[in-house]
């Protein structure tokens, strides 16, 4: 049994040389919602002035940028005008969150696929990260069902939600090997490879805490760097997985000498 520092260990000596492209592909990955949570939506009022933000991002602002007063008829005028911006600022803004939610769910099954391909020392291309759009509902609709599944469980407690998310943190490598497999059928075999393995990847996440504190020192540069050693290491973690489960999507369960 490979432990945290193992992992690390093989995502270095994968990364050796190819440092700049893994920089690369992570930032883009980042950048088109693969590697973080569904964007969220949100309305903020100050002072008259009200903003519609998804993922962190000001997308538009309406309302009364100088504190002007008005009065009358044009008063009326303008907050029906308002209103109406805001009303369609709404709908730009939940049309937005679903076309990043759904193109970070299939850039997300892309970077799990070219960290595999990293931990494999198969030919990296930058195209990798795109090569699931034939795929888009599946993978949409799978991390859905994950986000949804977390959230549920998180209503209960916090430590709930957080094996929940354990459970679940292979869907987009399982998907990514074999993006013919259900939703359904994602999630469930997440949960039988991650069954008494949770602890272990929660371990290899701790493991890279005083990295963590380094890259603040940095002021987030060395985050450029740390992610895709993370990333590298969940690969070599799964891959780890298949290896020594019965549920792998690799062929492994045909054989009966590979057992939990």
């Amino acid at each position: 049994m490979k432990y945290a520092s193992d992992f690390r260990a093989i995502a270095r000596d994968a990364l050796r040389g190819v440092w700049t492209m893994a920089v690369i592909v992570g930032i883009l990955a980042s950048m088109m919602g693969g590697s973080t949570s569904a964007p969220s939506v949100e309305f903020n009022l100050d002072n008259g002035v009200g903003s519609v933000e998804v993922a962190g991002h000001t997308i538009t602002s309406f309302g009364n940028h100088h504190n002007e007063t008005h009065h009358g008829g044009r008063g009326f005028f303008a907050g029906i005008a308002a209103a109406g911006f805001a009303l369609y600022a709404f709908l730009a803004a939940i049309a937005f969150a679903v076309l990043y939610f759904t193109l970070g769910s299939i850039i997300q099954a892309g970077y799990a696929c070219f960290n595999l391909d990293l931990i494999d020392r198969r030919n990296l291309t930058y195209g990798t990260l795109f090569g699931y759009f034939p795929y888009w509902k599946t993978m949409m609709l799978a991390r859905l069902h994950v986000a949804i599944r977390v959230f549920l469980w998180s209503l209960l407690l916090v430590i709930p939600g957080i094996i929940a998310s354990y459970s679940y943190a292979m869907v987009p490598y399982l998907l990514a090997e074999n993006p013919n497999l259900t939703p359904a059928e994602a999630l469930e075999r997440s949960k039988q490879l991650m069954e008494g393995n949770r602890m272990r990847l929660f371990c290899l996440h701790l493991s890279f805490i005083g990295w963590d504190i380094l890259s603040v020192l940095t002021l987030g540069i060395g985050q450029l760097w740390l992610h895709p050693y993370k990333e590298a290491a969940n690969a070599a973690f799964y891959r780890e997985l298949c290896i020594t489960d019965r549920y792998s999507p690799n062929g492994f369960g045909d054989d009966p000498s590979w057992t939990i």
